[in-house]
């Protein structure tokens, strides 16, 4: 889907299967189009050829990809770098945050072991430029990327703004009401959806797990991501009283089904995510 000249997005359908089903989840790439290519994330593994083929249908070739930016190092964000990088010959970039998860996915799945880690990554990844907040990457053809360090839904999520056009790239930056609630430091989250909320002129809010948004739709997004993540605080914080012997999963449960979200969906990453809640507690 073309969203500018210079930007494409790829919508990227996944399964993750857990002990009570199957979650059906979605994750977008976008193409940044200038004389050089970018690339920003990568999908679950085996999204290579999805991305290849978008890019067929647009009259590019893989190798034309001179970089991979890897917002975060997330399975459904780094699942095909390694192929990616193989078959297009790109350089891979990603916040130091990040760096150990990326090029050690065993490590990833030990620290942080989501429900068929494995399915979802093919494999570990070097990175080969290390981004830092501030940091302006120029493709040429007047289209620069800034890079904005947006923690909180883990430590070196970046978001990457495109000011020519107005245009916001969050990754998992910005929750949605009603989603699984994934993040590692609920505080920071926030911070970091008020760091974005004060830039001027955003035209197109392009997150990874929500289709684009536009002008006041994109502000109204960040204000209810914010809202979302007090009214986890506030849940959290109701259950736990009286309720503090229950087991990870079983408290993950009720959280879940007083947010209205289907209770099948607790697993350890979530739990992970209201587990921050109770420390702030």
């Amino acid at each position: 889907m073309q969203i500018t000249k210079q930007v494409h997005a790829i919508k990227i359908p996944f399964q993750v299967k857990t002990d009570l089903g199957v979650l059906e989840r979605f994750v977008y790439s976008y193409l940044i189009i200038g004389k050089q290519i970018y690339l920003i994330d990568s999908g679950v593994v085996s999204s290579e050829n999805v991305i290849f083929d978008y890019m067929g249908k647009i009259g590019l070739k893989p190798d034309d990809i001179s970089l991979l930016i890897l917002t975060h190092s997330h399975p459904d964000h780094i699942g095909s770098a390694k192929s990616i990088k193989e078959k297009s010959g790109c350089k891979v970039a990603a916040h130091s945050g990040e760096k150990s998860w990326i090029e050690d996915i065993k490590l990833q799945a030990h620290e942080r072991p989501v429900p068929n880690f494995h399915s979802l990554v093919e494999g570990s990844v070097n990175i080969d430029e290390t981004l830092k907040d501030g940091d302006v990457l120029n493709l040429g053809k007047n289209i620069s990327l800034k890079v904005i360090h947006t923690p909180g839904h883990s430590e070196g999520s970046i978001s990457l703004l495109i000011e020519k056009n107005g245009v916001l790239i969050t990754g998992d930056v910005i929750p949605i009401k009603g989603d699984l609630p994934i993040y590692d430091d609920f505080s920071r989250s926030i911070q970091s959806i008020e760091k974005l909320r004060e830039i001027k002129g955003i035209n197109i809010l392009l997150s990874s797990w929500d289709d684009p948004k536009e002008n006041n739709e994109a502000y109204k997004v960040m204000d209810e991501g914010i809202a979302y993540l007090k009214q986890i605080h506030k849940s959290v914080s109701n259950i736990v009283d009286g309720n503090q012997n229950l087991d990870s999963l079983e408290f993950c449960r009720m959280v879940l089904k007083d947010l209205g979200i289907p209770e099948m969906a607790a697993n350890p990453i979530v739990a992970r995510s209201f587990q921050d809640n109770l420390n702030n507690l």
